[in-house]
């Protein structure tokens, strides 16, 4: 009797959460973080393509169109060949891994690789953004382990074909000491 009697006061206190409505402030700030990180997601790549122009860096633009290709690439890849479906409960599936987050964190991995942590820093926490709305947004497009893997596609597409940029590539060094003199050449492709 007892355990019907707890079973019953489960269901019971499961009905009153599932009852439980957002109120309008609520779905309006939810929104609000799903329709900036929809925005956010293109700002580190759009970054990445402002900083490649100003540096006039050639080998950068293809590194990067080669790594947000295979991003893309591997994404769908994954959406359709895993086809998760969605913790809101829609049945269209694709949920695994978040498009929007390897998006965001390739531009953002590809920035600090390519450039450096100066420029990454700041393109890793609006990618930490676009996860977090794509967690924490109206619709609930996803859960962590989506935005994980969303980062994970993103970072690795990025590691694979992106080197640390290179001002200069001559170094000239010079040496001397008890009568001998050293010259040195030093060049970095």
């Amino acid at each position: 009797m007892k355990a019907k009697l707890f079973l019953l006061m489960i269901f019971l206190f499961n009905s009153i959460l599932a009852q439980h409505k957002d109120s309008p402030r609520e779905i309006a700030m939810e929104t609000t973080i799903e329709h900036i990180g929809d925005y956010a997601q293109f700002a580190p790549s759009a970054f990445s393509l402002i900083t490649i122009l100003a540096k006039n860096d050639k080998k950068g633009l293809w590194q990067f169109s080669k790594s947000a290709s295979t991003n893309l690439i591997a994404t769908w890849i994954l959406k359709y060949s895993i086809n998760k479906p969605r913790p809101e409960g829609k049945l269209d599936g694709n949920a695994f891994p978040s498009g929007h987050t390897s998006f965001a964190f390739q531009g953002a991995s590809f920035l600090q690789r390519r450039y450096g942590w100066k420029y990454g820093i700041p393109a890793y926490l609006v990618a930490g953004f676009v996860g977090y709305s794509r967690l924490e947004g109206l619709n609930d497009r996803h859960d962590g382990w989506d935005v994980l893997a969303g980062a994970a596609v993103g970072i690795g597409s990025t590691y694979l074909f992106t080197t640390p940029y290179m001002e200069e590539h001559l170094e000239l060094s010079f040496k001397s000491g008890g009568g001998d003199y050293l010259v040195g050449v030093k060049y970095k492709f």
